[in-house]
């Protein structure tokens, strides 16, 4: 599948987790649950759930289940680091509102889990040719 197809599903899976995400992720502060813990809350079961579509739209990937999904959380498992850092950061210590924060850091690790999902995740195993 060619990389602007990928990115077309990925993109489409992607915004409908982080629009739904985004959402739920302001009813729970607004319902008085904190920032980072409410991005925690939401970050394991977009991985979860992201994974499935990724695995068989997006990517539409063959290869083993168990060590591509170990790939996934590890790569998610940095991302959610670098998010909670970044709420740390910019919200605890500068104090910038977090709401524009969460949304910039969506766009932003959209990005970066795209190429890591293409390049590391669902890497498909290199095609030999067979020569007669």
């Amino acid at each position: 599948m060619k990389v602007h197809k990928q990115f077309f599903h990925y993109a489409v899976v992607g915004l409908a987790s982080n629009a739904l995400g985004y959402v739920i992720y302001i009813t729970l502060t607004r319902l008085g649950l904190e920032p980072k813990l409410a991005m925690s809350v939401l970050y394991v079961t977009g991985v979860l759930q992201t994974f499935v579509f990724n695995k068989k739209w997006s990517f539409r990937f063959n290869g083993a289940a168990r060590p591509a999904l170990l790939r996934y959380a590890m790569l998610y498992a940095l991302g959610y680091v670098f998010n909670f850092l970044v709420l740390m950061l910019l919200v605890d210590q500068i104090g910038l509102p977090h709401q524009w924060v969460m949304g910039g850091l969506v766009i932003f690790m959209a990005i970066f889990f795209f190429i890591g999902q293409k390049f590391w995740v669902f890497r498909q195993p290199p095609v030999i040719e067979s020569r007669g």
